[in-house]
């Protein structure tokens, strides 16, 4: 028989959504293979998290168009996610439930920032609210997630990554996977939607809102699995698992 874990989800938890922005997905400026393909599973994680009441929480780039980061400027990537722009929107297969925050990030041109946390007061307002541990999924892995993961650590905060619901880059190959090591080795935990209990169904998933800014972490077992591949439905996936 499969064990469940006791996970104890309430109000001092927080999901983080990473950057689930047009530019981030298939067609978009700076694409990511696959980056579609978790956004059903975030829906499913974000219904339960509303469910039990924790903070839900959605990042996005939202570049000035002369962003350090910009080749133009001599940086790194294409332009992306720049304000106010088509492809700085969430995408719309997106499903936040009312009452999501909703973080802006990496808006000074003049420096990069790819954790959630550098420059927007998101930490502040956690441990303000409460939020001892978070759970983050989103894109990609081996920029903006880990980057957060590790500033969260750094801040006394649990963390558990959401192997099933984030996707890398990986400009290098194996970036991800490198990624997901570093994260575990600096004490985050690993775990897909079947490890949750199923939640009731859910609706009134909209409205979210826009904010101005800046339970002790149970004993997960760890996944080896780099990533769990989406295939639909929570269900769907959780008569896959088995």
């Amino acid at each position: 028989m499969k064990k469940t874990l006791d996970i104890n989800i309430g109000s001092k938890d927080a999901l983080i959504i990473a950057d689930i922005q047009k530019d981030f997905l298939p067609g978009g400026a700076l694409p990511v293979v696959e980056g579609d393909q978790i956004i059903p599973v975030l829906n499913e994680y974000a219904k339960f998290f509303k469910k039990v009441n924790a903070k839900i929480i959605a990042s996005r780039d939202w570049h000035p168009a002369n962003h350090i980061s910009f080749t133009a400027q001599g940086g790194t990537w294409p332009p992306h996610c720049i304000q106010e722009t088509e492809g700085a929107k969430f995408s719309p297969d997106l499903k936040l439930p009312e009452g999501a925050i909703i973080v802006s990030k990496a808006t000074d041109p003049c420096k990069e920032a790819y954790s959630v946390f550098d420059g927007t007061g998101l930490g502040e307002q956690l441990k303000s609210q409460g939020v001892t541990r978070i759970f983050i999924g989103g894109l990609t892995t081996d920029y903006c997630v880990v980057n957060s993961v590790l500033d969260a650590r750094k801040m006394g905060l649990d963390v558990a990554v959401l192997v099933d619901a984030t996707r890398g880059i990986n400009v290098h190959p194996g970036d991800a996977e490198k990624a997901l090591e570093t994260m575990s080795k600096n004490g985050a935990s690993q775990l897909t939607l079947t490890d949750f209990p199923e939640p009731d169904p859910l609706s009134g998933v909209e409205s979210p809102v826009e904010v101005e800014g800046d339970k002790p972490l149970g004993k997960f077992d760890v996944k080896k699995k780099a990533r769990m591949r989406p295939k639909g439905s929570y269900k769907r996936v959780r008569t896959e698992r088995g």
